[in-house]
């Protein structure tokens, strides 16, 4: 294997770092604490024809390839034993187009980055609620953040994908292109290649009104059934979403109340900030907070908010499902399983899919589950792995609470690694067209370190009678 990685190496521009090299225990670690895998060897890609060699090589020998961008996967599909890494860590480059609201972006590219440019114009995408999660898995995924309610995912944004395929051919994928493998790369995970660039539409965002309104877990319901009303007549400014949380370190939070749990209510207006003033007020006629922080800020901050209570290297366990109406039964199971929370960097946070999200048909992207209200992700999140047995059983035990009261599949940005089994229901009405069209651009299942999608079988010949 050594002398097959020097080979590769001779064909890259970028590092290639082997067990053994200096390097290799920082370079192996992905954000997952969790996952402690130990590859063969991390190529540092530093182009486009970097990527190449390493599918060629990949496939060449038949070795186990993972994509890493970000490197934010809880299941760790940036990384295996024995595999080979095409790290996009080294793809950078962000280029914004201020005539036509357009940006394009390296596959190695976090948000953080990406916001910090393009904010810089006074523009943004969709996109995240870390800053160092990678546009890349986000952006396969689906996309869930603040802006969804206004423009949609952050793959409803996509305008064209650079694409190295299983048989290192690079294609560009829009929908003038390649037109059947853009629609499978916006919902359906790195299942078809590996994304170089991407380039997203953009749209005027400026400074944004933030809110984290914190309630008492006996105002908890009142509070979340409010949101739940008063979402539909909700203009597309008010992105926010309700989450269950213990309170954090923070100077809003009381001293005595660090670590108690609370209802929250988490909010980003992106218009007139006195009216989003207005609208936020409205949560305090339900009930008092028990503290609170609103205030206005560039949109790149947001993205940034919760980035210190999250450093890299937590233990990562999570589940998560849609929901498609937010019952009193499931409010309770909410209230009942947050107030168990064992850490203050976990979270359960609903994200809502109103709005433009909505206003795309579910089978014009891979991402099959439009039908959706809500996306309720248990995050478990931990600095001890002494404690993984306990956490790991409070996100099993609170998504089993919640389960009953929600639809089938879940968002496959926030599975976890024995969520493999339901990669049929969590690609949801698209999956069978998803498996054609792995069938056509990756036959062999090269990339399957993710939730896999596997390839459908090849069409029988006409008159067959096998």
């Amino acid at each position: 294997m050594t002398q097959e990685l020097s080979t590769l190496a001779d064909r890259v521009t970028g590092t290639v770092v082997r067990p053994g090299d200096p390097q290799y225990e920082e370079a192996r670690r992905v954000y997952n604490g969790m996952v402690d895998a130990r590859p063969a060897g991390i190529v540092r890609c530093a182009t486009e024809e970097d990527v190449v060699a390493v599918v060629r090589y990949a496939a060449e020998s038949r070795r186990d390839l993972t994509v890493r961008g970000g490197g934010h996967s809880v299941p760790g599909f940036g990384t295996g034993d024995g595999a080979v890494v095409a790290d996009l860590s080294p793809m950078q480059s962000v280029q914004v187009d201020d005539a036509h609201r357009t940006a394009t972006a390296g596959g190695g590219v976090t948000w953080g980055r990406f916001n910090d440019v393009t904010g810089a114009h006074g523009l943004a995408t969709p996109g995240g609620i870390v800053s160092t999660t990678g546009i890349a898995g986000l952006t396969l995924g689906g996309g869930i953040g603040y802006l969804n309610r206004a423009h949609g995912l952050s793959c409803d944004n996509l305008l064209s994908a650079r694409v190295v395929t299983a048989d290192g051919d690079r294609l560009t994928a829009s929908e003038d292109e390649n037109a059947d493998l853009f629609w499978a790369l916006r919902g359906g995970g790195g299942n078809f290649g590996v994304v170089t660039d991407f380039t997203y539409r953009l749209h005027p965002v400026g400074d944004v009104l933030v809110g984290l309104v914190f309630f008492e877990l006996s105002d908890g319901p009142a509070v979340f059934r409010f949101f739940d009303d008063v979402l539909d007549e909700a203009p597309p400014e008010y992105g926010g979403y309700p989450a269950m949380r213990l309170g954090p370190p923070l100077p809003f939070i009381p001293e005595d109340r660090v670590g108690h749990p609370f209802a929250v209510i988490v909010s980003c207006w992106t218009g007139d900030l006195d009216a989003g003033q207005r609208f936020l007020g409205r949560f305090r006629q339900v009930a008092a907070p028990a503290a609170e922080m609103v205030a206005p800020m560039p949109y790149p901050a947001i993205n940034a908010l919760f980035d210190p209570l999250l450093p890299p290297g937590l233990q990562h366990y999570w589940k998560n499902a849609f929901v498609a109406e937010l019952t009193d039964d499931l409010i309770a199971a909410h209230m009942e399983m947050g107030a168990r929370m064992p850490a203050i960097t976990c979270a359960m946070h609903m994200y809502t899919l109103t709005g433009a999200v909505q206003d795309v048909p579910s089978d014009a992207t891979a991402f099959g589950h439009r039908d959706a209200r809500y996306v309720a992700n248990i995050a478990g999140m931990w600095h001890d792995p002494a404690e993984n047995e306990a956490n790991t059983a409070w996100v099993r035990d609170y998504y089993a609470a919640i389960a009953p009261h929600s639809q089938a599949g879940g968002y496959v940005n926030f599975a976890s690694p024995d969520d493999q089994h339901r990669a049929l229901a969590d690609y949801g009405v698209n999956h069978q067209r998803l498996t054609e069209v792995k069938r056509r651009h990756d036959p062999g299942n090269l990339f399957h370190l993710n939730q896999n999608i596997e390839p459908s079988p090849v069409p029988a010949p006409r008159g067959s009678t096998g």
